[in-house]
């Protein structure tokens, strides 16, 4: 066929349509090998991948076919290419960020995550991705100079049938392909990445929003027989708490500090001489300190939100998106705020982003949080913040005039935002005697200058801790949330933390999941334990050092200081962590297993080997389901522990924190145990920071900001009072 015969066929409606097909199958099979990691291990698998576009991208594009006007038929098959593209590029940036792909929760709950994203989507963009667009832009260039002609012939209804009669053959072939290929896909799938690589984006997109409506369904029709599973194992796999530390911090305040994507390898790791993070350093090794090193985020889509969940709740996030986001609004909780409450503690959240991200305003009330400080209470000029809302040192010292205020004791979470992707500092805030890193890959570099940062940030928050009093009667939290750099920067970072890039592999990145997991106070025998451990031990272990058991609640976690601690962990894609092994997606002794001592990994198993890992992959299957079960069909609404008051987030006004906190304090009066009240005086002028932006307007840690309902509750002849001692 010579170029005129081609370019004559291209004139014609069904030569236009077949080159949108063309172009946007080459820019599939582009994206499916430069940006996806879809794990095609044979020929056979290649040729699967190469069809599962065809057959939905015919159908798609197809749809302009059935509008008889010549100009809309062009227009539509324009729009249906575009949206397929949209939901192609979208997944190109989702998968850069979470090596997944995007569900349809995570689509249906966009807004709730929140404004901001923008700004990681833009760290997220490669050059090559203008590629993805380019067909469309150069085609609507040659339609509007009319390179490209409108073709008026009529198709009548013939052509359209049989072009959609093309589409679902080659959909039913690739079905057909898929399913010898891997049988019972859609039926028996643990990896998102298997569902794309075999029938493609578009099918897979349908497969999840079905598998959600499904969900949904099953969350109306649940009901309480439900639970007894979840209960009865739930029970079997409960830990007594250690005799020795069990209600050794009893009655004292908790404060939880949230790091966001700090990884363990940060902990004493130097960069041109330098510790990185000397402060944690020192905390890491403190001997009030009980250290983990072997402790891993157990994240999902969810991210953050995961985090602060498996921490609060002692469950998993779901497997298709983000549980504050999907289900946190309706969802009934069993959450550390409201258990602690009925222990007489305060709770609240300091985070200097707004409320909605991640729907946090309305899951913190469900969760029973007293108060929620978020971007509105904290100052709000355009150089105070960076990324993802407020600088770190500004977030810590401004919070001081509201923490003062919170009756004791009281369980407050502090939550990290400058650590955060794209890793971007101002040039004042950087210290000039730390030097980072020069590997080629800028978000790596970032990384160091941004966790530094945080660093001092925490000293300055432990030097306020100590200087108001607080210290004495507080046990600090400190946990890294999730990963900061992804896989694909592993192996250029491996020379940075004294490993080799050739000989990285999967057992390397799942080492890179551990994060740091400290708890200190002035009268814990502290250490560096070893043990296994994940987010999802987090509460059952605070619960117990506390001294409130946790035996009649359903948590999935258990006391990591308990003598009948589990010693595995499983992570939200499947993957186990044991003291012995590392089983890649839960495949059992069929996948990949690394000898967790050696990193070597196993080929071939002996029968003990074989048990041990098929009695570990039931486990973790088992925790997965019953965590998804009991999330997504809402059960706790059906069971109350013994003791336990249910949360009633109506009761909760996150627009007058102050001036909640205010008039309480001055209701006690001489009952009061809030800092505030116990010093007679505000403790701000007590917080020391080298934060260049308060370096002029020290007012700002003082000053309640003009948006926040306070209504002037601060008794001013108290004020005057204590001005004058």
């Amino acid at each position: 066929m010579n170029k005129k015969t081609i370019f004559n066929f291209i004139q014609t409606r069904t030569g236009f349509f077949t080159l949108l097909v063309l172009l946007f199958w080459i820019k599939y099979l582009f994206v499916a090998y430069c940006d996806f990691n879809l794990g095609l291990s044979d020929p056979y698998q290649h040729i699967i991948m190469w069809t599962s576009p065809l057959g939905t991208t015919i159908l798609l594009i197809g749809i302009g076919f059935y509008f008889p006007k010549p100009i809309v038929s062009y227009i539509m098959m324009l729009f249906m290419d575009f949206l397929n593209t949209v939901l192609l590029f979208s997944n190109v940036l989702y998968y850069r960020q979470f090596s997944d792909f995007i569900t349809v929760k995570t689509i249906t709950n966009a807004t709730k995550v929140a404004p901001g994203l923008g700004k990681s989507a833009v760290a997220l963009l490669h050059p090559s991705d203008i590629f993805i667009w380019l067909d469309l832009i150069v085609i609507i260039i040659l339609l509007v100079t009319k390179k490209i002609r409108i073709d008026p012939k009529s198709y009548g209804m013939s052509t359209p049938f049989a072009i959609t009669s093309l589409g679902a053959f080659l959909l039913g072939l690739n079905m057909f392909l898929a399913e010898s290929s891997r049988p019972r896909l859609l039926r028996n799938t643990f990896d998102r990445s298997y569902v794309v690589k075999y029938l493609g984006l578009d099918t897979y997109t349908v497969y999840d929003g079905i598998k959600n409506a499904q969900t949904v369904q099953v969350t109306k029709n649940a009901n309480s027989s439900d639970l007894n599973k979840i209960l009865t194992y739930t029970k079997k796999h409960y830990a007594k708490p250690n005799s020795v530390t069990f209600g050794k911090e009893k009655g004292k305040n908790v404060i939880i500090i949230h790091l966001e994507s700090f990884q363990q390898f940060l902990i004493n790791l130097k960069v041109n001489g330098k510790e990185v993070t000397p402060f944690l350093n020192s905390i890491y090794r403190n001997q009030h300190t009980i250290s983990f090193n072997n402790f891993y985020h157990q994240v999902g889509l969810g991210r953050t939100s995961d985090a602060e969940n498996m921490l609060e709740t002692s469950t998993y996030g779901i497997s298709d998106g983000s549980l504050f986001t999907s289900l946190g609004s309706e969802n009934t909780f069993q959450a550390a705020p409201q258990i602690l409450r009925q222990d007489g503690y305060t709770s609240a959240v300091f985070h200097g982003n707004v409320g909605t991200f991640w729907n946090r305003n309305e899951v913190y009330k469900n969760m029973g949080y007293n108060y929620f400080f978020d971007q509105n209470y904290f100052s709000n000029a355009p150089k105070d913040k960076i990324g993802y809302g407020l600088k770190d040192k500004l977030l810590f010292s401004e919070s001081i005039k509201y923490l003062e205020q919170m009756q004791q004791p009281f369980y407050a979470k502090y939550i990290t935002v400058t650590n955060h992707i794209p890793f971007s500092m101002d040039k004042e805030d950087l210290d000039p005697k730390f030097k980072t890193t020069n590997t080629r890959d800028e978000t790596i570099n970032n990384y160091f200058q941004t966790a530094h940062y945080l660093d001092e940030a925490v000293h300055e928050f432990f030097n306020y801790l100590k200087a108001s009093g607080l210290y004495k009667n507080t046990m600090v939290v400190i946990y890294g949330d999730h990963y900061g750099l992804s896989n694909s920067e592993n192996e250029t970072l491996a020379p940075v933390i004294g490993e080799s890039s050739d000989t990285w592999n999967s057992y390397n990145n799942v080492q890179m999941q551990r994060v740091p997991f400290m708890i200190h106070a002035a009268n814990l025998k502290g250490g560096i334990n070893s043990e296994v451990a994940g987010e999802i031990d987090v509460l059952p272990t605070l619960m117990h050092l506390l001294g409130i058991s946790n035996k009649n609640y359903v948590q999935f976690g258990s006391d990591l200081l308990s003598p009948q601690y589990k010693d595995w962990i499983v992570f939200r894609n499947g993957t186990i962590v044991s003291k012995r092994y590392i089983i890649i997606g839960n495949k059992g002794i069929k996948g990949v297993v690394y000898d967790c001592i050696t990193g070597k990994q196993i080929i071939n198993f002996t029968p003990e080997e074989k048990r041990e890992i098929e009695k570990l992959s039931i486990e973790a299957r088992q925790s997965l389901k019953y965590s998804d079960l009991l999330n997504n069909h809402n059960l706790l609404r059906f069971y109350t522990p013994h003791g336990f008051i249910p949360t009633a987030p109506n009761e909760f006004d996150y627009l007058t924190n102050f001036e909640q906190m205010v008039k309480l304090r001055r209701q006690l009066g001489t009952n009061s145990s809030s800092l505030y009240s116990k010093r007679n005086s505000s403790t701000t002028n007590l917080y020391k920071t080298d934060a260049v932006e308060l370096k002029n307007r020290r007012e700002e840690i003082t000053q309640i900001p003009k948006n926040v309902q306070s209504n002037q509750l601060t008794d001013k002849k108290e004020e005057k009072k204590n001005s004058n001692k």
